[in-house]
């Protein structure tokens, strides 16, 4: 079985595609590296890209995008509806083939030692690369952004970075850094301009609030479609898979009069759980991909 390691960076930038661009060619330049999917939101002021290597040149590349985003994105200028604290905001890594989630631990740990070392960023580690409990949760290491961490990082002694100075860079802000199983990334978007739905029907589902198991949710405005948008993550969708979330964010719509428009996954959504969506909604039993005409000729 090949080694395959997943990274899905998420950066500060969804406005300027030559920033992008040249992000991504960053990532590219680094031989065996597949970029798959970038994805890009104006609206957040935020790009996610994907891409999988082995468990050498996925860190290398990683650290390029990295250096690349330090070079190319200042959050002094940077407005977005997504809460950040750094031009590249997450690096998480991903176990695909051949590889165990700890193994990604320590890809996250090596990768965030040398951004800290050699970009004078600091780090975070966060899910399972978490040093400390409460920094498993992503919310709680990105807790007043960039603005709000330049003051808190020097001061507040439970907010010291895992590597690197204890200050924010001046432009590239701070990362995080962490290894963590699939998620999926979806997206409702509401036929409203007011927000506070949006932020209602995400308390709601969310797992914080006592919503639904292994669900993350905020309510966003959409200013450049006219919509607002329950922007969640889902981090077990074996737990509560897309369909249920659906079935509970249509539930809350319904009983606060508004309809929704559409939904949106960000990035890659495994097959398994496409297959999943499929099943429930053609009311098939006893589904799987395995059924799936392509995954039985490629494998």
């Amino acid at each position: 079985m090949a080694v395959t390691v997943e990274c899905v960076p998420n950066f500060s930038e969804g406005r300027r595609k030559e920033v992008v661009d040249k992000i991504v060619y960053s990532i590219r330049s680094v031989p065996g590296v597949k970029v798959l999917d970038v994805e890009t939101d104006p609206d957040h002021n935020r790009s996610v890209v994907t891409f999988v290597g082995n468990k050498q040149n996925i860190q290398e590349a990683a650290f390029r995008g990295a250096r690349a985003a330090r070079e190319l994105i200042d959050l002094n200028k940077h407005k977005g509806q997504h809460p950040r604290m750094g031009a590249l905001d997450v690096l998480p890594f991903v176990p695909i083939s051949g590889v165990t989630l700890q193994e990604c631990v320590e890809i996250a740990n090596q990768v965030g030692a040398r951004i800290a070392k050699e970009l004078a960023i600091p780090v975070y580690l966060y899910e399972a690369a978490a040093k400390r409990p409460e920094r498993k949760n992503l919310e709680n290491v990105r807790r007043g952004e960039f603005e709000g961490l330049k003051e808190a990082i020097m001061t507040d002694d439970s907010r010291y970075p895992d590597f690197g100075p204890r200050k924010l860079h001046p432009t590239a802000g701070a990362t995080a850094v962490g290894a963590r199983m699939p998620l999926i990334a979806f997206n409702v978007n509401l036929k409203s301009k007011d927000v506070s739905v949006a932020k209602e029907i995400a308390r709601k589902v969310r797992a914080s609030s006592g919503g639904l198991p292994c669900v993350k949710a905020l309510g966003f405005t959409l200013e450049n479609r006219g919509m607002v948008q329950v922007s969640m993550n889902l981090t077990d969708y074996t737990v509560t898979p897309v369909p249920k979330v659906l079935d509970a964010i249509q539930k809350e719509a319904d009983a606060l009069g508004v309809e929704i428009a559409e939904g949106e996954i960000i990035g890659l959504i495994p097959l398994d759980a496409v297959c999943d969506v499929a099943a429930r909604y053609l009311r098939v039993n006893a589904f799987s991909s395995n059924q799936v005409l392509e995954r039985r000729i490629w494998g």
